[in-house]
């Protein structure tokens, strides 16, 4: 399959190009896609590329600019223009770039269908005996697995997949270790997975977190996890004799194929426990503490009903689920107190992740002395007690974000900026907030997204300086932050209904 990258700032044309075609009878795949020119070429430098569809006209970086940048990165790129505007002078440039094609919109399918059939016989005879290069199957290998162990791939692909690979994943039993290891520790990593993942029955790869992950694929479900977990502790000394601080958490063993992801998610989710077991180096999610002697299921809580309360910032109605939860493990025949501490200790570690999902960010320290009071509760009043100031920290945390005052002063900025350049990455750098995280309580505070609410008050700024000045269309752009003129029209008529032209004349 060649890979595909789309670019377009309209998400309606991109949502249309994967569902106008089915791109794998072209031996194609959309492996991504981008609303601008800046955003597309960082998604480049990551993501290998054979053909690039492009719009022209887009902010931050326009198309040509995005053509001429992509291929100093990949040499071979082919690209399809796609644009809103017939010009003469933007097909010269594309035609001077080496495009297949210059279409125009609405498009033509019969058009589109016979342009990529003609690339991709271009492509083919270039291709060289060599299918991919090393890092392009490292690249494909880690893609592939990942989206099999988070369910993103159908089987008959992934069956596909593999065989290209050669990837030996027909045992009956799985089981999957995720390896994290802190600081600069690439080379170390890199030499002891190398050598790793050509022993039998394992295959490693990178996950988009970073962290290694090791598929262990096993005919006997006892003694293949016993193999197995040899192997970790073998691996974990190797670490430990290279001054390398590892955290390797493991999953449970599972069947195939149904089952795979399973294991991925508890593998990962173990690592979440080394906060509570920090002098440990592996750490199996089944004999976690408070999950032996069938304590997974007595003691089982129902985290969506916290997960739901502590969304709808909820403190007396986490309060009163924490007390009746409580209770009810208190009545249960043969129910020890360290199985109510090590419940707490699991309530502990799903509030910090569900707000660290929500936000975005490190929120250890709230955790770290309810952790340290949980252990040390020595009546079902004080562990009580010590997770309901956990709820307590969690929610005030979420409604101190709602009260604060930096999307106030992001609107301030913008107000006063709105000709330059902006994005929540550099906003959020700016007031020490995520991204993600200030993108969420933009729109809730505005109502509207932060790419709308800019571009609809650049677009009145533009409306006054049209009935007010004698500037050229495009001076009035650039002086309310287009810098490429034919985006303008396109803003322009989006929110007002007429071009700037027009609008202009009106007055």
């Amino acid at each position: 399959m060649y890979k595909v990258f789309i670019v377009d700032d309209e998400p309606f044309i991109i949502e249309g190009l994967y569902d106008i075609l089915d791109w794998a009878s072209f031996g194609l795949e959309i492996v991504g896609h981008a609303e601008n020119g800046r955003q597309a070429l960082e998604a480049l430098a990551m993501i290998p590329a054979d053909l690039l569809i492009t719009d022209i006209s887009m902010p931050v970086m326009d198309g040509l600019s995005l053509i001429a940048e992509a291929r100093k990165l990949h040499q071979e790129l082919k690209v399809i223009i796609l644009s809103g505007f017939n010009e003469f002078d933007y097909l010269k440039e594309g035609m001077k770039l080496g495009i297949e094609n210059y279409l125009l919109k609405p498009i033509n399918v019969e058009e589109l269908e016979s342009t990529l059939r003609n690339t991709v016989e271009k492509m083919n005879s270039m291709k060289s005996d060599e299918l991919y290069d090393a890092f392009d199957m490292q690249i494909l290998k880690d893609n592939t697995l990942y989206r099999w162990l988070t369910g993103q791939i159908g089987e008959a692909e992934f069956r596909e997949r593999a065989d290209l690979l050669g990837l030996d994943l027909m045992k009956p039993y799985l089981i999957v270790a995720v390896i994290r290891t802190n600081g600069d520790t690439t080379e170390g990593l890199n030499r002891i997975g190398e050598r790793w993942s050509k022993s039998e029955g394992i295959t490693s790869f990178r996950d988009v977190d970073g962290d290694l992950v090791w598929v262990g694929c096993m005919q006997h479900w006892t003694e293949g996890k016993k193999n197995f977990m040899e192997r970790l502790e073998r691996l974990s000394d190797e670490y430990a004799q290279l001054s390398v601080p590892v955290r390797i958490g493991v999953g449970s063993v599972v069947q195939l194929p149904e089952e795979a992801s399973l294991s991925y998610r508890q593998a990962k989710k173990s690592l979440e426990y080394f906060m509570v077991y920090p002098d440990r180096s592996v750490l199996d999610y089944g004999n976690l503490e408070g999950r032996s002697e069938g304590g997974d299921r007595r003691l089982s809580i129902h985290w969506e009903e916290y997960g739901k309360l502590i969304l709808a910032r909820d403190l007396e109605g986490l309060e009163r689920r924490i007390k009746a939860d409580l209770l009810q493990m208190q009545g249960m025949e043969g129910i020890r107190p360290e199985d109510l501490r090590n419940a707490g200790l699991e309530l502990v570690i799903r509030f910090k992740m569900e707000l660290e999902q929500i936000k975005h960010t490190d929120e250890s320290d709230i955790f770290k002395q309810a952790l340290t009071d949980v252990r040390n509760s020595g009546t079902f009043d004080e562990l009580a007690a010590s997770l309901q100031s956990v709820a307590k920290a969690t929610v005030s945390s979420l409604l101190q974000d709602v009260k604060n005052p930096v999307v106030s002063q992001v609107l301030s900025y913008i107000h006063g900026h709105y000709a330059d350049e902006l994005s929540l990455k550099t906003l959020g750098a700016q007031y020490h907030i995520h991204p993600v995280y200030l993108g969420q309580l933009f729109h809730k505070e505005t109502g509207e997204s932060f790419a709308e609410y800019i571009n609809k008050y650049r677009i009145e700024k533009a409306k006054e300086q049209l009935k007010n000045t004698n500037l050229k269309v495009h001076e009035i752009a650039r002086n309310v932050g287009y810098w490429e003129t034919g985006y303008f029209y396109k803003q322009f008529r989006k929110y007002v209904g007429i071009s700037p032209t027009d609008y202009k004349s009106l007055g």
